[in-house]
């Protein structure tokens, strides 16, 4: 008996989690539900939306069935999805798009997984004023965050026999970050020769997936990329109502409808429990409970055969006739069927993450504030020399000024070179005494960046190579 707990939400969430715990009921899968409450039922009490004794369910039981819950827009609490993603560092977003019978789309053939890194990237919303007109926002991608999303892409598609994984990025033009998430894919994707791995800028995946979606099979994805291409693959199948959503950690895992939790029609008795359905099918795999699954599925696919829908896939079902209608196209439980379960799990020790490099310090971007045009800074201070000042990442010194419209915030490039032309390690003081003469000279400095090198990594140490 498996022990799961179930968080229905608010909105239609009860609804459709009553409807989906029916289901499993008559396919009397041996599963344990224990209940907990998040979201706006909880907010009076607990600000975040996430009860102490639901948070430590999750983790102790480890794997959780979650109805749409109400997030504010522009103020309010955070949403209670991403607030359980990061606390439990559930890392995989994990969303299949497949047609269905009965839902009318421009395809038909569509049965693709988007696997998306769920923690960092742009997500980690670092997030600063460098001057009144310029605000930034890091991207953070990590080594131990690609390779860990990549291995769970690829072993999950060997478990469940797909035969391609295709990175999604941008490493044409994020040439550092991007090309990191792409160098650990590829890492990775030598240790699975059975499985062909390729790559796709995103951009190009795009329109790909509006013209052929059924070239693709398991894509690997970071974060904000993923999250796009995911709602884009939902539309392509029927929309946010059939799309099935998991959040996969090394300890927890939740899953849960992507969509809203429409208290508009809450307790209307209408609301489509497809996509919960759907996503309980997911935590099934998780399981390992890979018959139970398909056997499930195989009543909901024959329903929809039968025409039987709720309103908003153009039947006139209400959720439980869709449900009573599911139930009874359920087959008999299989004699082994709940033998055996091999749960898919990964974790660290699979992985290897951290790999050993010498590094060194080589320069500095030091990021400046001046309004009244390009600022006047040293040529050079010890060993560090101006190389370069860029505005908003065009060149603009020196050389010919281009014919761009200047904003307030400068990267000034200083790097450190003997007289060879190589690179030259250079310590913290050398930077500080940097600092205190442009600080001296009067002008008022952001923030700065160390330029490092690592052996064996970049496969050059002239200073013209950069």
């Amino acid at each position: 008996m498996f022990e799961v707990v179930l968080i229905k939400g608010d909105g239609i969430g009860p609804e459709i989690s009553d409807a989906v715990v029916e289901i499993f009921e008559a396919a009397q899968v041996p599963i344990k539900w224990v209940e907990h409450q998040a979201g706006l039922n909880t907010i009076e009490k607990h600000p975040t939306g996430i009860p102490a004794e639901t948070l430590a369910a999750i983790e102790k039981y480890q794997v959780a069935l979650k109805g749409p819950t109400t997030t504010p827009i522009g103020t309010g609490h955070k949403s209670v999805n991403v607030t359980l993603r990061t606390t439990l560092e559930l890392f995989a977003n994990v969303r299949p798009a497949k047609s269905l019978p009965g839902v009318r789309t421009r395809f038909d053939n569509i049965d693709l997984i988007i696997v998306r890194e769920n923690i960092e990237d742009t997500y980690s919303g670092i997030e600063h004023h460098q001057t009144a007109c310029v605000a930034q926002g890091l991207k953070l991608i990590t080594r131990p965050g690609s390779i860990r999303i990549a291995k769970y892409a690829f072993e999950m598609a060997k478990k469940y026999g797909r035969k391609k994984v295709v990175a999604v990025h941008k490493a044409n033009i994020h040439k550092i970050t991007d090309g990191l998430f792409l160098k650990c894919f590829y890492e990775v994707a030598s240790e699975y020769p059975e499985i062909q791995s390729s790559d796709i800028i995103v951009d190009n995946a795009c329109m790909q997936l509006v013209s052929n979606p059924e070239r693709f099979d398991v894509m690997v994805l970071p974060n904000l990329y993923g999250d796009i291409v995911s709602d884009l693959c939902a539309g392509l199948v029927g929309g946010l109502g059939v799309a099935p959503g998991g959040n996969i950690g090394e300890n927890s895992a939740i899953f849960e409808s992507v969509h809203g939790s429409a208290p508009d029609i809450a307790g209307k008795g209408i609301a489509n429990p497809t996509a919960l359905l759907l996503s309980s099918f997911q935590m099934l795999q998780h399981l390992g409970l890979h018959k139970t699954k398909l056997r499930i599925e195989s009543a909901l696919i024959q329903t929809l055969k039968d025409g039987i829908k709720t309103g908003d896939l153009g039947g006139k079902s209400n959720t439980k006739e869709f449900t009573k209608a599911i139930i009874s196209n359920l087959e008999p439980v299989l004699e082994d069927e709940f033998k055996d379960p091999v749960p898919l799990r990964i974790k660290s020790g699979m992985l290897k993450t951290y790999k050993e490099v010498e590094e060194y310090c080589h320069g500095v971007d030091v990021f400046v504030e001046n309004p009244k045009g390009l600022p006047t800074m040293p040529e050079q201070v010890d060993n560090l020399k101006l190389k370069m000042i860029s505005n908003r990442g065009t060149k603009v010194y020196p050389g010919v000024m281009p014919k761009i419209w200047l904003v307030d915030h400068h990267r000034c490039r200083y790097v450190a070179t003997d007289a060879n032309g190589n690179y030259m390690n250079i310590g913290d003081e050398e930077i500080f005494d940097l600092i205190r003469e442009i600080s001296a000279a009067g002008i008022k400095w952001m923030h700065i960046e160390k330029l490092q090198l690592f052996d064996g990594e970049l496969g050059y140490s002239k200073a013209q190579g950069e």
